[in-house]
This record gives structure tokens, sequence and C-alpha cells, in this order.
């Protein structure tokens, strides 16, 4: 079979394209959005009064970086529970200051903060651009959001020359986030480098007077296009695989899930997990407890049918897993080698740092033994530090029974990730499983 012929094609492209049109957590955010309203979604304000009927197809977004969609059931929720699938939008990277624009030694640069746990050196030498969010105010009115997303490369981080690092290659490359990170940006040999300089071309791309640009969410992203690579195509190469790849993957499980149900069934799309969560839009926000607390209110005892209801329920934490790396394998227990193209991975920490147990990775087990997909456990060497997902978090704020799964993958918080292309098909048809009605 050639890899064009691949059954994991379709939905593998369909990740890729996704990944490209979202560099950021507010473009990932309008993208799924334009997927839902495609699907026969439709938008609820957080601010309005809900009374969504049976059968209803809805999405909420906070701050234009999280989103729940959700599918109502057609029976109260008290008596089905809640299927939700949660992931998040956002992937460490470089951010502008508020002030970045500035000039030395004859160069315009502009001023970045690091945005997690970033792979620095993966940033150096790339062909870099700009996208986020710019506010504008257009005839004293009030500020109105505009995404802005420069499709050119703009910026660099060049390497020093080895000729001026001789001991790089045995030493390593060892950058200064304040000194050694600001891209350039431009010649300041003609014109004055200032935050206008920068303001004038946002402007151009937004259609605006730079003077109508009153903040701006602006960050860098790695401009080359994601790829299928490898021998036979068996490769994703991409930016954003983590976790963009998981919030696809519980996308299309949803619009692409029967209509009708007796449980209510939900995506949610954190924005913030890189940074810890504890945000207004991020995994230790209310968000998603308010969701589902208006969802039950349709009940003559609201608070006892949401009490009953997240008693129910499953809540699946999807964030990529780590696949064994061939040249550092002794980074990894033994016994836990996850390897991409095998399946989706099951994630397990003693420390509570993955909120799977033994009931609930036994019930994701289940779903991928019904869709025919194999499945891979992970746990951390006991003598390394382990991260975290919303998972826990989520577990803690709800009570809701909670399993952490991902697709295996390589290049972690690059600025180029690497994963399995047959993976992300998987992965879909285990969570199109579990929101298939019972």
């Amino acid at each position: 079979m050639t890899a064009s012929a691949s059954p994991h094609r379709p939905l593998a492209e369909a990740l890729l394209e996704y990944i490209d049109a979202s560099p950021t957590p507010y473009h990932a955010v309008a993208e799924t959005v334009a997927l839902l309203k495609a699907s026969g979604f439709s938008e609820l304000k957080e601010e309005d009064a809900w009374s969504p009927k049976p059968g209803a197809r809805h999405y909420v977004v906070r701050n234009g970086t999280s989103i729940v969609a959700f599918v109502t059931g057609t029976r109260p929720p008290e008596e089905t529970g809640f299927k939700i699938v949660g992931a998040h939008t956002d992937s460490p990277n470089l951010r502008l200051k508020p002030h970045p624009a500035y000039e030395k030694n004859g160069y315009g640069q502009l001023g970045v903060e690091v945005y997690g746990g970033v792979l620095l050196t993966t940033w150096t030498d790339r062909d870099l651009s700009l996208a986020g969010r710019v506010m504008v105010q257009r005839r004293q009115g009030p500020a109105e959001p505009r995404l802005v997303k420069f499709d050119r490369p703009l910026l660099r981080i060049p390497q020093l020359a080895i000729h001026l690092n001789r001991n790089v290659n045995d030493q390593g490359l060892v950058l200064n986030k304040q000194s050694h990170l600001p891209p350039v940006f431009m010649m300041a040999e003609k014109s004055q480098v200032t935050d206008k300089t920068l303001r004038q071309l946002v402007s151009k791309a937004v259609k605006c007077k730079p003077e109508e640009i009153l903040s701006q969410d602006l960050m860098l992203f790695d401009t080359q296009p994601s790829s299928f690579a490898g021998a036979e195509e068996e490769f994703l190469f991409a930016p954003r695989l983590d976790n963009l790849a998981s919030c696809h993957a519980a996308l299309r499980a949803l619009v692409d899930a029967p209509k009708k149900d007796a449980s209510t069934r939900l995506v949610v799309f954190y924005d913030n997990e890189e940074v810890g969560s504890e945000t207004a839009q991020g995994g230790g926000s209310p968000f998603l407890k308010d969701t589902l607390e208006r969802l039950a209110m349709q009940s003559k005892q609201p608070r006892e049918a949401f009490l009953r209801a997240v008693a129910k329920s499953l809540f699946i934490s999807a964030d990529m897993a780590h696949a064994v790396h061939p040249n550092y394998a002794d980074q990894h227990d033994i016994r836990h080698m996850p390897l991409l193209n095998r399946g989706p991975v099951i994630k397990s920490n003693a420390g509570q740092r993955y909120a799977t147990d033994g009931e609930t990775g036994a019930r994701f087990e289940l779903l991928c033994k019904k869709a025919k997909v194999a499945v891979q456990k992970f746990v951390m060497r006991s003598d390394l530090a382990c991260g975290s997902t919303i998972g826990p978090i989520t577990a803690a704020n709800l009570g809701i029974r909670t399993v952490d799964v991902g697709n295996p993958m390589l290049s972690m918080h690059s600025v180029r990730e690497m994963a399995g292309a047959h993976d992300h098909a998987d992965m879909v048809r285990v969570l199109k499983e579990f929101f298939r009605p019972e």
C-alpha cells in the first residue's frame, strides 16, 4: 500500500492543515470554531442565559484562547453523566514584550519572553514570523480583537558562528533568555527602530491605523509548513503537535459522532497549560465546571443534578506522550517505551502527576479494544521528575474520574516536533468510540 493510499492519511492531512492554520491559541480556537460551525454548532455566550434542548450542538469561547463544545444528551445529565475529552491550545514559544522594538549595533530587534518549557536552541536559525491578537479601537467604540498572522519570514535568531564559539559542539549551546533570544527584525541604518515601526507593520495586516492598536498579544512561530516524512511517509514533522494533535482528534471525534446520544458529550480545550493552568481560561479555572453546572440547571434540583452527573462522568485528558528516543533510550523505564505508530499511550504516575488509576485506565483500554486499536503504557523512570497535564487539575477541581492519555511523539517542546502518521487516526477512532451511544 502506498503512503497516499493509507487509510490513516486523510486524517493526518487534516491535522497538518489544522496545525498550519493555528500558529497561536487564538488561531487554534478560531480554526476550531470554523470546523464546529461547518458541522452545525452555534455559539453560546457566557454572559447570556442558556436553555439548550436535547441534541443541541453549541460551543462557548473564553478569552479567544479556550473553548468548550458540546452536544446535549437526550436524557438529563444526572441520569447518564458527561463524556468529556480535554486538551490544550497553547504550546511553548517566544512572545513579544509590551514594548519590544529597539535598536542595537545597527540592527532592529524585538524583545521576547519565554512561554513554557521551550527547547530554546531549536528556535535559532529558523525562518520565524509573528502571529497573535491585537486590540483595535475605532471611532471611540469598544476595543475589538483582530487576529494577525504574517505568512512570510520576518525574524531570525542567528546563532554565533562556530569560529567565535569553538566549544559549542562539545559543551552545548547555552542561551541567555534576555540577551541571546531577541530576534533580528530589520536593519536600523536608515530608520529609527521603535514600537511604532512594528505597529505600522501590524496595522497594515489588520487594516487599521497604527494609533488604533491599543495592545497586542504577539508570538513567534516557525513558517516552515508541516509535512509527512520518512522512507514511507510514516512520520509527521510539524510544530505544536503538543497539543494541537489532541485538540484535533477530540474535535473530529465530537463532530463525527452520532448526532443523538443519551449522554451529553463535550470537548474542552484550555489555554495556559504550559505555564501551570492557573488562569481565567486555564485548566485551573472554573470554565468547564461552570459549563457543566449550566447544563444541569434544567433539573428541578440543579445542584443535586450537577453533583450526580459528575459522579457518573469520565474525563479523558488527552496530551501528547513521550515516545522512546532511539539515541537516549536509557532515559525511559525499560518496560515502558512507547513507539510511534503503535497506538495511543495511557500515562500513569504514583505521585499523581497524571490522574490515571486502575479503573479509568481500564475504561480507556476497553475503548481501544472496541475500536481495534493497540494501546501502550507509559510511566517515567523513578529517578526522573514527571511532567503533568490538565488531568490531575480537572480531577481535583471537579472530583471527576480521569484518565491521562496521549499519542507518542519525539522532540516534544521543540520548535518542530515529530509524531507517527498513523497514530492520529487511531486516537480519533478511540475517542469516537468514547462518544458512541452505549
